[in-house]
C-alpha cells in the first residue's frame, strides 16, 4: 500500500506544533503587554488642556496647597475641579495680559467653564473615594505620582485591579507615621510632607517620604514599617478583613 504522506509531512507538523506552542504564548504575552502599556493606560502620558496649567509651577515654586484649588479632597469622594474664580482670584492682578490664559478670563467673562481634560479616571462602576484615603494619611502621589513636579500633568498610576489590591491585601506596607511631628492627623500628615520637601528639600525625610515625593512609594517590606504600619491599621480601625470584599470597590 502506497504512502498516504510524504516524509517531509512529518517536518511539517512537527513545525506547526511548535508554531503554537511558541506562538500562543507570544500572542498573549504581547497583548498582555499592550494592556498594560501606556499605549492603553495613557501612564506617563501628558493630556492637553485648554490652559497650559503647571503643577510644578503653581504648587512647588509658589507653594500652593494643594486644598485651594481641590477643595472637596478631604471630604468627598471627588478632590473637586477649581471654578475660574479660583484661578482669577490670583489672576485678575497678575499675567492679567498673557495670551496663555486668554481662555481663563473669557470663561470668566462669560460665566462659561473651562472644559478640561479629565487625566484620572476610574471606571463607572468603580467607587473610589479620595476623603477616606487622606483620612488614612494616604498621600496624593502614592496614587498620582509626583505632582508636585508635573509641568504637564500625567498618569501617574495604571490603576488596575490588581494594582489597588496590592493595598488592599496589605494596607499596613503603606501605612506611615511622621514621627517628627506625632501630633498631626493623618490628614494633615499628607499635605505636610510638601511643606516638608519644600523647606528642606530631601535632606530631611524619611525613606518612606522620599519615595512618596518622587512618585515611586509601592509599599515597604521593612519588617519595623510593616510591624508600625498594622499598629497604625489597628489605630485607624481599618478592616483589613474587609478592604478585598467586591462590594468596598464596586457598586
Amino acid at each position: 500500500m502506497a504512502q498516504i504522506f510524504k516524509p517531509s509531512a512529518n517536518s511539517i507538523t512537527a513545525a506547526t506544533l511548535l508554531s503554537v506552542a511558541i506562538g500562543v504564548p507570544t500572542v498573549w504575552l504581547a497583548i498582555a503587554g499592550l494592556s498594560r502599556s501606556p499605549a492603553n493606560t495613557k501612564v506617563n502620558v501628558p493630556l492637553n488642556q485648554p490652559v497650559p496649567f503647571s503643577h510644578q509651577h503653581h504648587a512647588w515654586e509658589l507653594g500652593i496647597d494643594c486644598r485651594y484649588c481641590h477643595t472637596s479632597v478631604e471630604k468627598s469622594n471627588y478632590p473637586g475641579v477649581p471654578p475660574t474664580e479660583t484661578c482669577m482670584s490670583c489672576h485678575s492682578q497678575i499675567w492679567t495680559n498673557s495670551p496663555l490664559l486668554e481662555p481663563v478670563r473669557q470663561s470668566y467673562e462669560t460665566g462659561q467653564p473651562l472644559k478640561w481634560n479629565q487625566v484620572n479616571k476610574v471606571p463607572e462602576f468603580v467607587h473610589f473615594p479620595h476623603s477616606i484615603h487622606i483620612a488614612r494619611g494616604i498621600s496624593c502621589n502614592v496614587c498620582h505620582g509626583p505632582v508636585q513636579h508635573m509641568n504637564m500633568t500625567w498618569k501617574g498610576n495604571s490603576f488596575q485591579m490588581a494594582w489597588c489590591l496590592q493595598c488592599h491585601r496589605a494596607p499596613e506596607r503603606y501605612m506611615y507615621k511622621d514621627t517628627t511631628r506625632p501630633d498631626r492627623e493623618p490628614r494633615q500628615q499628607v499635605f505636610d510632607l510638601y511643606w516638608k520637601y519644600q523647606q528642606d528639600g530631601l535632606t530631611k525625610l524619611s525613606p518612606v517620604e522620599k519615595s512618596i515625593i518622587i512618585g515611586g512609594f509601592n509599599g515597604s517590606d521593612d519588617p519595623a514599617h510593616i510591624e508600625a504600619g498594622k499598629r497604625l491599621v489597628k489605630a485607624y480601625g481599618i478592616k483589613v478583613q474587609q478592604l478585598s470584599d467586591c462590594n468596598v470597590c464596586h457598586y
